[in-house]
């Protein structure tokens, strides 16, 4: 295995100023931590041949801001995290591929438009499944993979590469405190109180409500995601679950945000 190569990569997302980073061998998704697994044609290799490790970067979702959603606010994050995803993931594609191993980045998102999603709800690759077999968090209730330092507050992007890197150790123990804050909160009562994956999203309503906002110009909802209690940044922020609700300074600004974007 390359370890060198894996902290020259490691280097680089440092100086791009990339909090969560790991790697995974692809063999994880041939021997996967739970059942039920995905299909088959959804892992690295059936996308792409000659991977043998995937990357796996995660940029945080800042509270502040996510306080505010679903707001045109949350919306341009959103699309802004996205974008740094993109170019990122491109950047380490293409410097695995200068040293000779080739390599490509996978779009943080594959499945088109919100319009396409309520017609087949399911992207060509799975970014944060990717995240869990690179040792950056566990599985929450609302479906999302929570992290110790941004909860579920993150964004996930990937590099398959050819190169053989060495993987990181999966993280042990579950982060979901079970407290149900994201069942409660969700608007259209789109979770239940069983664990992933006995426990799944209801896809097509998730994705009608998506619709809604992103014709008002403020989706995606992200109400089960800033509702959740666990991360480090909330400690950074001063922050409880739910946030703000008791301080009438940050309904102001809430309030005010919210004038904004929507129709």
């Amino acid at each position: 295995m390359n370890d060198d190569l894996k902290a020259a990569v490691l280097e680089r997302c440092r100086r791009m100023e990339i909090p969560l980073a790991g790697v995974a061998s692809t063999e994880r998704w041939e021997n996967p931590p739970f059942q039920p697994w995905m299909p088959e044609e959804f892992y690295p290799q059936s996308i792409f041949p000659e991977a043998r490790s995937v990357i796996v970067i995660g940029l945080p979702v800042h509270l502040p801001v996510l306080e505010t959603s679903p707001s045109i606010y949350y919306h341009e994050l959103y699309k802004t995290v996205n974008t740094l995803l993109d170019q990122y993931t491109y950047r380490l594609a293409s410097f695995l591929n200068d040293e000779g191993f080739p390599s490509v980045f996978v779009p943080r998102d594959g499945y088109g438009s919100i319009e396409v999603l309520q017609k087949n709800p399911v992207a060509f690759f799975s970014h944060r499944h990717a995240a869990l077999l690179a040792g950056l968090g566990t599985f929450g209730v609302n479906n999302t993979l929570l992290t110790p330092e941004y909860g579920p507050r993150v964004r996930f992007g990937s590099v398959f590469t050819a190169a053989d890197l060495p993987p990181d150790p999966l993280l042990a123990g579950d982060l979901c405190t079970r407290c149900m804050l994201c069942v409660r909160a969700c608007p259209v009562s789109a979770l239940n109180e069983e664990d992933y994956p006995e426990g799944l999203t209801d896809k097509a309503a998730c994705a009608r409500n998506s619709a809604d906002l992103a014709r008002r110009h403020i989706s995606p909802c992200g109400i089960c995601i800033k509702v959740c209690p666990v991360g480090e940044d909330r400690r950074h922020f001063g922050r409880n679950a739910p946030a703000g609700d008791e301080d009438p300074r940050y309904r102001r600004a809430v309030e005010h945000v919210r004038k904004y974007g929507g129709l």
